[in-house]
């Protein structure tokens, strides 16, 4: 089986096949950054982590293309009310964005451009629309119009023209020709950031900037455009529009996944139900929040509770443990092959949830041969298990996860360790009071002993 992606634009599972053969060009909208991110954001940076990961495991050169939108309506009322510079705003929580993202193992994009850095790209979009009778100016704004591409409007969200409202940020313009046309540029106002445009000075629309930057990056046409299901109207629509109505051929494949929602509702300041990435950190270790932002199937809607993130944990220590056990009898296990049936799955519209079903059965199987003493098996299993947890960015061998320890796990390592060759002294002697009451301690202490045939091992109580 080749990769099939569900598309949005057509509403059917369809073939993967690369505008250059080998190669994979991918946009996915990234962060406006008025805020910290919730935990709906970093399931999006994860899913599309995934997609990427996989195509380069399938051997597709990828250029992964992550855009942040710096300067906003959201940001500079956030700037307005807090009295700091929009720039430094922007900046602030940008920065807290990549710290969530190397947090949860994402792979760095191959480019992340910023709206601000492309307005010069912008006016060359927005002067080609013009030109070709798409777009027209009132003062110093820009509009898209929408009517001059009536026919084709409303294809990538299934929606009629006739039953569309007006949507975004100029609703309520009275000078547009038309209540749905759409800004590409926003004339300047006093003390908001401006850049000049041989319109007059202003700055971006939302959806202007990602036509531009993805075009610079990919190219007039490219393979996959990504973001949540909540961008589909109006801004991908939008981009659409105003990237096609250019000459630009665009996307290829439209990505979308679905929301994560608390308590069967959208996260939103107003509802006062927002959860933070660093509210999910502090219940449990980054690697098992990606498992449980991960584990669904991406197009699915996650409805967080505290007890599907618990579960999740515990699928993920599962997978760990065994991982451990079979490292300390069979050695380091450079990563391997990954099964048919994983492969099968993620080339199935990355079927994370089926992808995930083999790595258990893996885990199940290496058991077995743990438990008869088969080496051979297990070193094969533990390989294959190392490629599978290596696409899904969960490998507890990786350097992103062995380091993710605190400072002082050497010296804990050190400290059980004597405490358990007192324990075996004294079982020695057969002084089994003194041996129990070292494990009580340690278990009072948060330290969980294991005696197997090969030694007690030890392990940190997870909550």
């Amino acid at each position: 089986m080749s990769l099939r992606l569900y598309d949005t634009g057509t509403r059917t599972i369809r073939d993967f096949a690369p505008l250059t053969a080998g190669r994979a060009g991918v946009y996915v909208c990234g962060a406006t950054p008025q805020a910290a991110p919730h935990i709906g954001h970093m399931r999006s940076g994860v899913t599309y982590d995934l997609l990427y990961r996989w195509l380069v495991a399938s051997g597709y050169d990828v250029t992964f293309v992550r855009n942040v939108t710096d300067v906003d309506d959201k940001i500079i009322n956030v700037a307005a009310q807090t009295d700091v510079p929009w720039f430094a705003v922007a900046e602030a929580n940008q920065r807290v964005f990549n710290r969530g993202y190397d947090v949860l193992g994402c792979l760095p994009p191959t480019v992340e451009p910023r709206a601000t850095g492309h307005v010069p790209e912008m006016i060359v979009l927005m002067r080609r629309l013009i030109e070709q009778g798409h777009a027209y100016n009132v003062g110093d704004d820009v509009y898209f119009d929408v009517l001059s591409w009536a026919d084709r409007y409303g294809s990538l969200s299934n929606q009629k023209l006739d039953n569309m409202r007006p949507a975004g940020d100029s609703v309520g313009d009275d000078r547009k020709r038309d209540p749905r046309d759409f800004a590409l540029w926003k004339g300047a106002k006093p003390g908001e950031p401006s850049w000049e445009t041989p319109w007059g000075p202003g700055r971006p629309g939302w959806h202007l900037e990602c036509s531009a930057m993805a075009t610079k990056y990919l190219g007039p046409a490219f393979d996959i455009h990504g973001g949540g299901v909540d961008l589909i109207f109006p801004h991908h629509e939008n981009e659409l529009a105003q990237s096609t109505a250019a000459g630009d051929a665009f996307a290829q494949y439209w990505m979308h996944n679905g929301l994560l929602t608390v308590a069967g509702e959208k996260m939103s300041k107003s509802v006062g139900n927002v959860v933070l990435l660093s509210d999910l950190l502090d219940k449990a270790r980054p690697a098992e929040v990606r498992y449980y932002l991960g584990s669904a199937h991406y197009r699915s809607k996650i409805d967080y509770t505290d007890e599907a993130l618990h579960d999740a944990a515990a699928a993920y220590r599962r997978i760990e443990a065994f991982v451990v056990r079979a490292v300390e009898m069979a050695g380091r296990v450079e990563p391997g092959t990954v099964p048919q049936a994983f492969a099968d799955a993620m080339d199935d519209d990355l079927g994370v949830p089926q992808a995930l079903a083999v790595v258990h059965e893996s885990v199940r199987e290496g058991n077995t041969a743990m438990a008869a003493g088969d080496k051979d098996g297990l070193v094969r299993v533990l390989g294959e298990l190392r490629a599978m947890l290596g696409v899904l960015g969960l490998d507890p061998l990786s350097s992103q996860w062995e380091s993710a320890g605190d400072d002082l796990s050497d010296v804990v390592d050190a400290l059980v360790s004597v405490a358990l060759e007192q324990r075996q002294a004294a079982r020695a002697r057969k002084d089994y009071a003194a041996a129990d009451a070292i494990r009580d301690r340690l278990t009072a202490a948060g330290v969980i002993i294991e005696d197997t045939p090969r030694g007690p091992r030890w392990e940190l109580k997870r909550s």
